[in-house]
């Protein structure tokens, strides 16, 4: 087994909690299905937001996942960069498992499909 990063990214609508909380949640449980992850093997989860999203913490909505009690979870601001993409929130999984890096699919939804147009065919 090693140490694997996951990327993803998605984007919301509004700036509600019940949106922010949704779509982190969405993009979690994409990324554990798409790579076969058991929250057992995550050693952290790191999000990230842009500055127009402040009604939640990801984090918050992610701990009422199954399995997600024990996660260490962290939420970050994002650099107010000029020109990027708002509303976005972005995840970074730290794993243990038995995929190459070349094997681990990162997920990019919704709007955010945009960032990483060289994976987008993934969904």
């Amino acid at each position: 087994m090693a140490m694997r990063g996951i990327r993803g990214a998605t984007t919301v609508e509004e700036n509600t909690k019940t949106a922010i909380w949704q779509a982190a949640k969405e993009l979690l449980k994409e990324i554990l299905n798409r790579n076969a992850v058991d929250t057992a093997d995550i050693g952290a989860v790191i999000f990230s937001m842009t500055d127009d999203l402040n009604a939640a913490f990801p984090t918050a909505g992610v701990r009422t996942l199954d399995g997600f009690d024990l996660v260490p979870l962290f939420d970050a601001r994002q650099c107010a960069i000029e020109g990027s993409m708002p509303r976005c929130i972005r995840v970074l999984l730290l794993v243990e498992t038995e995929k190459s890096q070349r094997e681990v699919q990162h997920v990019y939804l919704h709007r955010a499909a945009k960032l990483r147009p060289d994976i987008t065919h993934q969904k």
